[in-house]
């Protein structure tokens, strides 16, 4: 099979399930495994694609954002680990801030038993959080139907209100040049606003949130720490080098 034919093949793939296993082009082109990751590596600097760790996806719109049920069931047991991993930063008598995303609801089991305050603008973790016999605070304003945030002018004078010790967001990407991205706007600013409301900041990440970019910037690498897997690293050498020299990064073992 010719690279052309082979690499029309893939993409063929990635339209068809937008997430394809290598084991799967494999078995669809007959090529050897070098033979496809260099594959994707061409088609991935072409930006027809991104590799992620043991295959691809199709590349996503900077506007476009996953529901909170679609993030929740996409890399489950990395972002437990990164989840638990986060958890351990978080100390008695600790005011915190816990952003509505998939990586930080996973946060809150490990969180049951310490006497934390948690402030909110997850409408998803507030069941969790008091579920956890945690005392919880819920920021006001429109709540996103998608993700699930409150966001928006009462958001903000809420969270004025209150000092964290330490902030736990999500992001959508992450680059060197670009920092942490979100595809809202408001949702971005309610990130960032808390990180200036915070002594310490952290940032959770699955691998396959790094060399993506979105539309709305929320801070720049050297204002936060970020939590991610050995995925990343596997994944991209290169970027975490970029990453590392600007940031500290906190490595989960899966």
């Amino acid at each position: 099979m010719l690279t052309l034919e082979r690499k029309e093949r893939i993409l063929a793939l990635l339209k068809r399930h937008e997430v394809v296993k290598i084991q799967e082009i494999i078995a669809d082109t007959g090529a050897s495994e070098s033979t496809i990751r260099r594959d994707l590596t061409e088609l991935e600097q072409e930006k027809k694609l991104k590799r992620i760790h043991g295959g691809a996806t199709l590349p996503s719109n900077k506007r476009d954002e996953p529901t909170m049920a679609q993030k929740s069931l996409k890399n489950r047991h990395e972002k437990v680990e990164i989840a638990k991993k986060a958890a351990t930063f978080v100390q008695d008598g600790d005011c915190i801030f816990l952003d509505a995303g998939s990586t930080t609801f996973e946060m809150i089991p490990f969180l049951k038993g310490k006497n934390i305050e948690v402030v909110t603008n997850g409408l998803t973790n507030i069941t969790a959080l008091l579920d956890a016999d945690i005392h919880t605070h819920v920021l006001g304003g429109y709540v996103k139907k998608g993700t699930h945030a409150f966001v928006g002018r009462s958001a903000i004078e809420t969270m004025e209100m209150f000092r964290f010790d330490h902030v736990f967001l999500g992001t959508n990407g992450i680059t060197a040049a670009d920092g942490c991205t979100t595809p809202d706007p408001e949702e971005a600013f309610i990130k960032s606003h808390a990180i200036k409301c915070g002594r310490q900041a952290f940032v959770l990440a699955d691998h396959t949130k790094f060399g993506d970019v979105t539309f709305s910037k929320i801070t720049d690498l050297n204002k936060v720490i970020l939590i991610t897997s050995q995925y990343m690293q596997e994944q991209n050498f290169l970027l975490h080098d970029q990453i590392t020299a600007l940031t500290k990064l906190e490595v989960v073992n899966i």
